[in-house]
C-alpha cells in the first residue's frame, strides 16, 4: 500500500500537465501502482473532455466541433506527449533502417512524414468518433469515461513479459512491471465500466464491452509489432499505445 501515494503521483506527473510533488522514490512496485493506476490519474481529463463535448448539447454547437475540442483538451492535459510518442513510433515503423538506427530516429523527435501523417489522420478520427459518441444522449459522458479507459493501453504495454528496446529511460522504469493477470481483471473492469456508461446513451451495454475488447486486440498488435520491430517498447510505444487505444474506443463506441 505504501508504494500507492507514489504511484499516483508518478501516473499524474507523467500522463497529464498536472504539477504535483514528485514520488519518493520510483522502484518497480511504484512503476506498477503507477501503470494501474492510469485512469484514474487522468479523470481530470475525462471531466474536460466530457465538459467540452458537453457544449454540442448545452450551446448548440455541432457534435464535430465539440468533439474537436475534447480531443484538444485532451492532447493539452497530456501536453501532447502521447501524440509526439505517435510520431516518433510511426517514423521509427515506418523507416526502413535497422533497429538501432530506428530507435535513433524515435530518439532524435524529429518528426518525419510518417510521424505527420500519423498524428494527423489519428486526431481526424478520433474527433470524427468522437462526433458520433456525442450524437447520442449523454454521449459526453461516455467520451469521458473512455478518454480515461484508454489509459488501459498500459496495461498490455507494460505486461510482465514485454521488454524495454532500451536499458534506460521510461520504457526500462515501466516494462513488465504488470502482471498479466492484473492486467486482465483490469480490463474486465475496463469493459463493465464501459458497458455501464454506455447503456445511458442509448446503445446496448455489449457495445461498451466490445469496444474495450476490440481496442486491447489492436493494441495488443501495435506492442507486438514494436517488440518485433525496435526489441522491446519505448515512452513513444506508450504514447503510441495511448493514442491507438483511445481511437479504437471511440471508433466503437460510436457505431
Amino acid at each position: 500500500m505504501s508504494s500507492l501515494p507514489d504511484g499516483l503521483r508518478l501516473a499524474v506527473g507523467t500522463l497529464t500537465a498536472l504539477r504535483v510533488p514528485p514520488p519518493r522514490e520510483v522502484d518497480p512496485s511504484v512503476a506498477r501502482a503507477a501503470m494501474l493506476l492510469a485512469p484514474v490519474a487522468v479523470l481530470p481529463l475525462g471531466v474536460a473532455a466530457a465538459a467540452a463535448g458537453g457544449l454540442h448539447q448545452w450551446l448548440g454547437l455541432s457534435p464535430l466541433v465539440a468533439g474537436g475540442l475534447s480531443m484538444a483538451l485532451v492532447a493539452l492535459g497530456s501536453r501532447g506527449l502521447h501524440l509526439d510518442g505517435l510520431a516518433d513510433t510511426a517514423d521509427g515503423l515506418g523507416s526502413g533502417y535497422d533497429r538501432a538506427r530506428a530507435l535513433d530516429i524515435m530518439r532524435l523527435g524529429n518528426t518525419g512524414p510518417m510521424g505527420v501523417a500519423a498524428v494527423v489522420l489519428v486526431l481526424l478520427i478520433q474527433a470524427a468518433a468522437a462526433a458520433a459518441v456525442l450524437a447520442r444522449p449523454w454521449g459526453f459522458g461516455l467520451l469521458g469515461v473512455l478518454v480515461c479507459l484508454s489509459r488501459t493501453a498500459l496495461y498490455l504495454a507494460c505486461a510482465t513479459g514485454v521488454p524495454s528496446a532500451r536499458p534506460a529511460g521510461l520504457g526500462a522504469t515501466v516494462a513488465g512491471v504488470v502482471p498479466r493477470s492484473a492486467a486482465t481483471v483490469g480490463l474486465v473492469l475496463a469493459a463493465v465500466l464501459a458497458a455501464a456508461a454506455t447503456i445511458p446513451t442509448g446503445a446496448p451495454g455489449w457495445l461498451g464491452v466490445v469496444a474495450v475488447t476490440g481496442a486491447a486486440v489492436v493494441v495488443a498488435g501495435l506492442i507486438a509489432r514494436c517488440v518485433r520491430r525496435f526489441g522491446g517498447i519505448t515512452g513513444d510505444v506508450l504514447g503510441a499505445a495511448i493514442e491507438v487505444e483511445l481511437l479504437v474506443l471511440l471508433v466503437i463506441a460510436g457505431l
